[in-house]
């Protein structure tokens, strides 16, 4: 189990997150490094998955998540919780995608939170309801970005934001960050 130590003063231990917005066509993912309230930008992108089978879709996910973790190496994951869907075929879709990533995360022994879209929202934006322009744009002012990331990269970077906040959080109430997987308040 990971054990991190911080100094609530000064957090002088550099977190990096690998935030992730599931899909099974294109799945988001966003890093960053956070150390004490500083966030900084490593990394996005979105993998896209091309028509076929569903499980060959996973397998890509699967895949595609293993190797952006090899290349960056996060020690913590945050990934967005299923919604509510109309469709059920879609929500069962959308869950095993989130399930391919999950195992590529704890396969390597990451630290895995899950928050819901409204939680990202508020932790990011400061109200629940944000639409999609609104993310983006709160992600590249707190990311100091010179351009607008795409919509499943912006995403997933503010679920990285949502985790770094819901770790902080964690460490100020229990003095040590040592939890292993974590559910995001649902607002």
């Amino acid at each position: 189990m990971q054990h991190f130590i911080f100094n609530p003063e000064h957090d002088k231990h550099m977190l990096r997150i690998i935030g992730i917005d599931p899909g099974s066509r294109r799945t988001g993912y966003g890093i960053i490094d956070a150390q004490g309230d500083r966030l900084t930008y490593v990394a996005s992108g979105i993998v896209r998955v091309t028509d076929g089978a569903l499980p060959a879709r996973l397998k890509i996910i699967y895949d595609a998540v293993s190797q952006i973790i090899e290349q960056y190496r996060p020690e913590h994951m945050g990934i967005e919780d299923i919604f509510s869907a109309r469709d059920p075929r879609a929500a069962l879709k959308l869950g095993q995608a989130r399930g391919a990533a999950i195992v590529a995360g704890v396969n390597v022994d990451l630290v895995v939170g899950e928050y819901a879209a409204r939680s990202v929202k508020q932790a990011v934006v400061g109200h629940g309801a944000a639409d999609k322009a609104q993310v983006q744009a709160m992600v590249t002012q707190l990311l100091k970005l010179n351009a607008t990331p795409a919509e499943d990269a912006a995403d997933a970077l503010a679920v990285a934001i949502c985790h770094a906040h819901s770790v902080r959080l964690q460490v100020a109430l229990s003095g040590s960050g040592s939890q292993r997987y974590g559910r995001g308040r649902h607002s």
